[in-house]
């Protein structure tokens, strides 16, 4: 990581301090989730329980604000493949152990603008195309700086250059699972407040130079335009979301080809009652591998389905048609929180019209004061793509 965001963030907060208190923050963050994998094909289960633990620092003075954390990840039962360990009978759980740098930054605010350098999050819009991965142990940061002016009530920009994208592999990334994947990655979005909701432009030019990592492949420019609204009827509310892009080929990736995104999504929410209908399509070009629209830097776990059989988008593309139910208290019980969730998806290729199969996914939530419990379960049924896979989890999150 370059070391100049530091050495800045030094010097401004003690010139700042001359003229006001400094405001220390503690940053701590830790998790423990059990994860239990039988997939076919493989001829073992996997199960693993790992712990996380974030802990760091965040100091204000004025305008400047200077944050530190670092991430640790820890193995308690390891009967899995975490896809550095050569565990090759196992299902994969992409949690390996890890002890690093989580985030180094400088953030200065003034007015409409604020301005942050270093190491950090980056999570840009619903973050299916740049996101953190915070469900995995080991979160996604980035080598960057990012400039954002504006109201985004009313009208923004958001412009991020990252030189470094800090995978969730952990220390001993190797091979095509790299610790850190360099690059010129450039990502802009603006947007404006309408009567019928917020339009966004965007630009994602993903550079993952290394061609260890799918051969520069991975390598795309993305531009679209998405609007995000709500409409009220009462006490019934109703927020949709539409968005289309067109990725291409990029920098050294040595692939042709043009895919096309789109989605479509409508949820109607009422008291602790909400339900939601959408559809998405990752694109296809003519069927070779990785022509059709890949986001490796976004947050998949959030997006068709938790099997997490989709992470890399097939040759053909993949259409999800998917309905969810939920319902949500603010308070029940002795909780100060709980949720009920499920969600069915049905997978189809872009092209060719293949069955892929279907998903069914499970969530029960409570939440106790700084304490979140959930469990979930997901099952995969394959047809045309994958093998059956059923995933459960449990999992305990404590946080200031």
């Amino acid at each position: 990581m370059k070391t100049w965001p530091i050495a800045a963030a030094t010097l401004g907060l003690c010139q700042a301090a001359s003229a006001q208190d400094i405001i220390l923050k503690p940053l701590v963050d830790l998790r423990v989730r059990s994860e239990h994998v039988d997939q076919d094909g493989l001829p073992q289960n996997a199960d693993a329980v790992t712990a996380r633990m974030r802990s760091g620092v965040q100091a204000d003075a004025g305008p400047l604000q200077l944050l530190v954390e670092a991430e640790a990840t820890l193995g308690i039962i390891n009967r899995f493949n975490d896809g550095l360990n050569g565990r090759a009978g196992y299902p994969v759980v992409p949690d390996p152990s890890n002890v690093e740098l989580n985030r180094a930054q400088l953030r200065f605010h003034s007015g409409k603008m604020a301005a942050t350098a270093g190491r950090q999050l980056l999570e840009l819009a619903d973050q299916r195309f740049i996101g953190s991965q915070t469900w995995r142990q080991n979160q996604q940061t980035f080598d960057a700086v990012r400039v954002i002016w504006g109201d985004p009530k009313r009208v923004f920009t958001d412009l991020s250059y990252a030189w470094s994208n800090r995978t969730t592999n952990g220390i001993d990334g190797v091979g095509a699972r790299q610790q850190a994947i360099s690059g010129d990655n450039v990502f802009a979005l603006a947007g404006v407040a309408t009567p019928i909701g917020t339009v966004t432009g965007f630009a994602y030019m993903v550079d993952q130079d290394e061609a260890v990592v799918q051969g520069f492949r991975l390598s795309s420019q993305t531009y679209g335009v998405r609007l995000a609204g709500i409409y009220r009827l009462g006490n019934v509310g109703v927020a949709y979301i539409g968005s289309w892009a067109r990725q291409s080929d990029w920098h050294r990736n040595p692939n042709d080809f043009e895919a096309n995104y789109w989605l479509a999504e409508a949820t109607v929410s009422k008291g602790l009652m909400s339900a939601t209908l959408g559809h998405e399509v990752l694109g296809a070009d003519d069927g070779r591998p990785l022509t059709s629209v890949q986001t490796p830097l976004g947050s998949v776990f959030r997006f068709q389905g938790w099997a997490g059989k989709f992470v890399t988008t097939p040759p053909n593309g993949v259409r999800d048609l998917y309905v969810s139910g939920a319902l949500n208290w603010k308070v029940l019980g002795p909780f100060a929180g709980a949720n009920l969730q499920a969600v069915w998806h049905r997978f189809r290729s872009d092209r060719l019209d293949q069955h892929y199969g279907t998903e069914l996914d499970l969530l029960a939530g409570v939440k106790q004061g700084r304490t979140s419990l959930s469990a979930r379960f997901a099952r995969y049924r394959a047809d045309k793509f994958a093998t059956n896979t059923k995933k459960f989890w449990l999992e305990a999150d404590w946080a200031i």
